[in-house]
């Protein structure tokens, strides 16, 4: 099981902004489990922060930008990049000016910074984004396929009409190792006859031989690359970082041709409309019963009440009833749980017991959320009616719904019935006795 990642301590960096030109600062500081990247401007009044995610993009030219009312941060793909190659969940990364600092052009000089602040595990799983059919984005020439996949996996190929950079291919499975070696060192780069009309539109006032790779007719102004295939490695490292504004680690192949910011993030946006259609899936009505509303209790806040932990806790969230007498538990299979790898690894199937387990920790919640049972433990005495209707597969959500049936102060029974896609896959009838922790 993976945990979600941030940083010890804040780390910063400076350095020129590659299209403002100015200097700036980024310091990066911790940030709590399931809060996600945030930027945030210290240089404005009440450092307004914007979340990095594909639905705050304003502008594509010549980089990302994310911008929030009546403010903007640009050039963030590589920092971004950095986030996601590093397995990074949580994070601030504060800005003095409305642009990071350009470094290099890689993404190696934030890949140190980060380095020098360490990495912390938190106790929360990291939520995986993986999908199940195709993802495609054309336009023209370019075209952007993402594919089922069990890692994150980024292959791409560039072409040019030009006599020094013509076609160039890269395919990298994106681990923290690999990205730290083989694709954040991979800097920015340009034409030499691009550089007047980006002046002009006010960008790359900040560019010069020493943050970026120019080309021109004759030969590569740079003393020398770092690979030979050096920009489509670059040209992975802006994808990974753009890709990562859909707000999670995606699980997938990404194979791209001719991609740049404005293909990437158009993709994006599809990915994120899958993940808001996946998300209204889950929080429709939890209950048959008109009428049902609760408080949700993340997954942070469900560890704050019973004693599981990963590997053996088989609920995501869960919604509390007012009356404190029903919930709703939800659990996300994916082919990455550690059981599948001994149990049918041929014929992946969830095992009957855990669907049993996800409904009996979901009652553990409904009846330890009460703050006058909050120092006992159940231990359930016994499990009655148990009955297997469907099978359930990794892709699937399980819908826990847990009813208390009788209660009493040293125990009591609760009716559980489990579901996908609103159909009952599974049921059982649970007595258990309450005793001192």
């Amino acid at each position: 099981m993976d945990l979600q990642k941030t940083i010890k301590r804040e780390s910063t960096y400076s350095g020129i902004g590659l299209h403002t030109g100015n200097i700036t600062s980024v310091t990066f500081k911790p940030a709590p489990p399931n809060s996600g990247i945030k930027f945030v401007r210290s240089d404005l009044p009440g450092k307004p922060e914007v979340e990095a995610n594909i639905k705050n993009v304003i502008s594509v030219a010549r980089g990302t930008t994310l911008g929030n009312g009546s403010f903007q941060i640009q050039t963030v793909e590589h920092i971004m990049a950095t986030l996601c190659g590093l397995g990074i969940d949580n994070l601030i990364v504060e800005v003095n000016a409305g642009e990071p600092p350009v470094a290099d052009g890689s993404g190696m000089p934030f890949v140190e910074t980060l380095e020098k602040a360490g990495f912390q595990e938190q106790n929360v799983e990291k939520n995986y984004f993986t999908i199940a059919e195709p993802v495609k984005f054309s336009n023209g020439d370019v075209h952007l396929v993402v594919l089922p996949s069990d890692e994150f996996k980024v292959s791409a190929t560039i072409d040019y009409k030009h006599k020094i950079l013509k076609s160039q291919y890269g395919t990298f499975t994106i681990t923290k190792e690999i990205f730290e070696k083989e694709i954040a060192p991979a800097r920015t780069y340009c034409f030499e006859h691009e550089i007047e009309s980006l002046k002009r539109r006010g960008l790359a006032r900040g560019g010069n031989l020493d943050n970026a790779v120019v080309i021109g007719q004759d030969g590569i102004h740079n003393k020398e690359l770092r690979f030979p295939d050096e920009f489509v490695r670059h040209k992975i490292l802006d994808l990974i970082g753009d890709i990562y504004l859909i707000g999670k680690p995606l699980k997938a192949h990404i194979i791209a041709i001719r991609c740049g910011h404005a293909a990437n993030i158009a993709l994006t946006k599809k990915l994120g409309e899958l993940i808001k259609r996946s998300a209204a899936r889950r929080t429709t009505k939890t209950f048959k019963q008109e009428g049902f509303e609760g408080k949700v209790l993340s997954l942070e806040e469900i560890q704050n009440i019973i004693p599981h932990r990963p590997p053996f806790l088989f609920v995501d969230k869960i919604i509390m009833a007012e009356n404190m007498v029903k919930a709703v538990g939800f659990k996300n299979i994916t082919i990455n749980e550690e059981y599948f790898k001994g149990h049918f690894p041929n014929y992946p199937i969830l095992p009957g017991v855990l669907i049993i387990e996800s409904m009996a920790q979901t009652s553990c919640v409904l009846f330890l959320a009460r703050s006058d049972l909050r120092k006992k433990l159940p231990y359930f005495m016994a499990i009655k009616e148990v009955k297997f209707r469907k099978p359930v597969f990794p892709g699937d959500q399980l819908q826990l719904e847990v009813e208390v049936t009788r209660a009493r102060v040293r125990g009591g029974k609760i009716q559980g019935r489990a579901y996908v896609r609103n159909e009952l896959v599974a049921e059982a009838e649970f007595m258990f006795s309450l005793v001192d922790r």
